[in-house]
């Protein structure tokens, strides 16, 4: 594998062996803490991303590696008029893999084709985030043991979440997932997602705007926020962004062992009253998005300890 443009692109055999790494990792850190010493990450964000970013960079030092590149468009060549396929050719002259992220859908992978380095997606406008997919499968597998046979609920916006979608995809592979889709009408999940992934597959899902009701039968709760951002109606976003919060009463049904996932950044779909609850695992998100990224760092580099 030259690239990760979309988790699709990985097989579950590959999937597993990402998070076997990754586990090693974190059970193990000395053994990886110089394994990518003289490899340079470049980091270009032509959209602004605080976890996504620093992730990437935390990833890449911990390996004993160093970073390069721009938070925003604003500070890169961009600005001036340049391709992005013109800075991404350049900057692979600088740097051995490119973490990239972009607000135009295909951007990276148009980038792709123009370096002769490894280049992440690391977020491509509402298409795809496959390393948070990453992180989110490695997540799941560390609080239950198994990415098979569970009942998973997503809520929120369903419609824009590139997330979900990536998650969804990947958790089809795997035996006995249903799913429960809690929304609005208005942001329920895109007719392409149910034909191409849920209904091929003759996979089993319930869609309900009825969080409550459902709550027990689940094993995750992937909480997500209306995003300001893939709205082109202010009215809209301000009508749905608060469809759904989650809080320590709605969880009083739910099951002791479920585990609350969330993306972030969260805005007010998550009750900060719900961070104490031992079931609450949003922020351990944050930190195996780290050490999963570690270890495809070290897949696409070819380096093996």
């Amino acid at each position: 594998m030259k690239h990760l443009m979309d988790i699709t692109d990985l097989t579950t055999m590959q999937i597993d062996e990402l998070i076997m790494t990754a586990n090693d990792i974190i059970v193990n850190p000395m053994k990886y803490q110089d394994i990518c010493i003289r490899k340079k990450l470049a980091t270009l964000f032509f959209e602004p991303s605080t976890r996504t970013r620093l992730s990437f960079e935390a990833a890449m030092i911990e390996l004993g590696g160093s970073v390069l590149g721009f938070s925003t468009s604003d500070s890169s060549s961009s600005a001036k008029g340049e391709s992005v396929t013109d800075t991404v050719q350049t900057v692979g002259y600088y740097a051995d893999i490119i973490a990239m992220r972009h607000p135009k859908e295909g951007a990276p992978l148009a980038a792709s084709k123009r370096t002769t380095v490894p280049i992440i997606n690391a977020g491509d406008g509402g298409h795809s985030h496959p390393t948070q997919t990453l992180a989110d499968l490695l997540t799941i597998q560390r609080e239950k043991g198994r990415l098979s046979n569970m009942t998973v609920g997503f809520c929120g916006d369903l419609k824009f979440g590139r997330t979900v979608h990536s998650l969804i995809n990947a958790l089809s592979r795997y035996e006995g997932i249903e799913y429960v889709f809690i929304s609005p009408k208005e942001l329920v999940i895109p007719d392409y997602v149910k034909a191409n992934i849920l209904d091929r597959n003759n996979i089993r899902y319930i869609e309900t705007a009825n969080m409550d009701e459902y709550m027990p039968k689940l094993d995750i709760l992937y909480m997500t926020r209306v995003q300001r951002e893939r709205f082109f109606n202010e009215a809209d976003y301000v009508r749905l962004k608060d469809s759904y919060i989650l809080t320590p009463d709605r969880l009083i049904c739910a099951k002791k062992d479920l585990s609350i996932m969330h993306p972030l950044p969260r805005v007010n779909e998550i009750s900060v009253k719900v961070d104490d609850d031992p079931r609450a695992c949003y922020f351990k998100q944050v930190n195996n998005g780290k050490y999963i990224r570690m270890a495809l760092i070290l897949m696409l580099l070819d380096i093996s300890v």
